[in-house]
């Protein structure tokens, strides 16, 4: 017993210096995380290295560091089911104005292999901290290119919106739409504690209101100014979607609508180009041969098309009825060719895609991500609802293309970068794969 009593006096003092030890560890990692909080509350645009977030199940067997595989093969499919139909739907068009057939196809694959090159590389390379000044940076040149366009912009009718690069247009709307979509991510995650409190300006209004409102309304005043009205109401609905899934309070969203609304309204009194687009939207019979030219010959070709079609290639409203079938209106000439069957097969590809944007969104690696992923996924399911609502005349004719199909250059490769966006979160996501 007395030998236990002097081991134990003996190591006393050892056991209470690792004790004073074990108390200065844990100082300094309190120290630590104290100082990288408020590094992150001083970095703009979070560059911290960022840790996968945590599986929902923990026994689903993970595979880190890959793409998500089931959305690369739905924007695959997407993507090789527009280049067939893009040259179905123009061929006839082609040759009439370029003596060549397959010249939107040569310039479909043309424009997609490219912007697939580029993609491929951010997608390998990029990590989540350089989408957000990605996202800085987007909306910055977006701000410049709106205001270059409106100077040296080439005109097509009343709408002043795209800027000639001797081969190919570029839309500086299109630029715009993906940078809101990131510029808010990134505010809105920034700004996630002050969006959810109670303070009465500094808090939920100033971050989750009054600055979100004037990121998304610079860009839509510059899109005003070109007359680009669906690409104003695009804009306007992707800030709302980022805003609400940001935290936004419903208040504010119900008062932001309604600010959209009145300069809806206003547009249209101000606009004779609105006002006509409207006007004939409300009587579509009462100019047949003018303004209601295009969605009168589309609505045919949907109703001619039946179930199945009239076969792939076989279109007869594509020989100059249906104005440039290969751009916004080429849904109608795939319900003519294809049927109902054709579109319920593009539509459900599209709810495939934008099923697993969600699932993606879901397993973020952070909030940035997330809202990042959900927005851009938003965006595509947005253009597709619009389009297929426009060429069945259930909205005024606003000239919306067709993710993946319409054979815009410009659109094309966005839509494919931000394909490539959310592929690259994907694989820092904790999903089954």
């Amino acid at each position: 017993m007395k030998d236990q009593e002097n081991n134990q006096e003996r190591n006393l003092p050892e056991q209470q210096e690792k004790k004073q030890m074990l108390r200065l560890k844990g100082g300094v990692t309190r120290l630590r995380q104290k100082q990288e909080e408020k590094r992150i509350e001083r970095d703009a645009v979070f560059e911290e290295p960022l840790t996968p977030a945590p599986a929902a199940d923990e026994t689903a067997p993970l595979s880190r560091g890959s793409v998500d595989m089931w959305f690369l093969l739905w924007a695959m499919l997407l993507v090789c089911f527009g280049a067939v139909m893009s040259y179905s739907a123009s061929a006839v068009y082609a040759q009439r104005e370029y003596d060549s057939s397959t010249y939107y196809l040569w310039r479909y694959i043309l424009f997609a292999v490219v912007a697939t090159v580029v993609t491929v590389l951010f997608v390998i390379y990029a990590r989540p901290w350089f989408w957000r000044m990605f996202g800085v940076g987007a909306y910055a040149v977006s701000i410049f290119l709106l205001l270059i366009v409106l100077v040296v912009g080439v005109a097509e009718g009343v709408a002043q919106r795209w800027i000639s690069l001797g081969f190919f247009t570029l839309q500086p709307s299109e630029i715009a739409k993906t940078a809101v979509v990131m510029m808010l991510a990134l505010y809105m995650s920034k700004y996630e504690k002050p969006i959810s409190s109670n303070a009465k300006f500094s808090g939920s209004f100033k971050h989750g209101f009054l600055v979100p409102m004037c990121i998304i309304g610079l860009i839509c005043g510059l899109i005003a100014l070109e007359r680009h009205i669906s690409g104003l109401m695009i804009v306007g609905v992707l800030g709302v979607a980022v805003m609400f899934l940001g935290g936004t309070r419903p208040k504010y969203l119900a008062m932001f609508l309604g600010i959209i609304a009145v300069a809806g309204v206003l547009l249209i009194l101000v606009s004779d180009y609105a006002q006509t687009r409207v006007l004939s939207w409300i009587n579509l019979e009462q100019d047949p041969l003018g303004s209601g030219w295009q969605t009168l010959q589309g609505l045919y070709a949907i109703g001619s098309g039946g179930f199945f079609g009239l076969g792939l290639g076989f279109s007869r409203q594509k020989f100059g009825y249906v104005s440039q079938p290969q751009n916004d209106f080429i849904f109608t000439i795939i319900c003519e060719e294809l049927g109902f069957v054709g579109a319920f097969l593009v539509v459900l590809l599209f709810a495939m895609l934008i099923w697993r944007g969600i699932r993606i969104g879901q397993r973020a690696p952070d909030k940035f991500c997330a809202l990042t992923v959900w927005g851009l996924t938003f965006k595509i399911a947005l253009q597709v609802a619009m389009n297929i609502a426009v060429v069945t005349n259930m909205m005024p004719n606003t000239g919306i293309s067709l993710p993946f199909f319409s054979t815009g250059g410009s659109s094309l490769m966005i839509q494919i970068f931000e394909i490539g966006i959310i592929l690259s979160i994907s694989r820092f996501s904790t999903q089954k794969k």
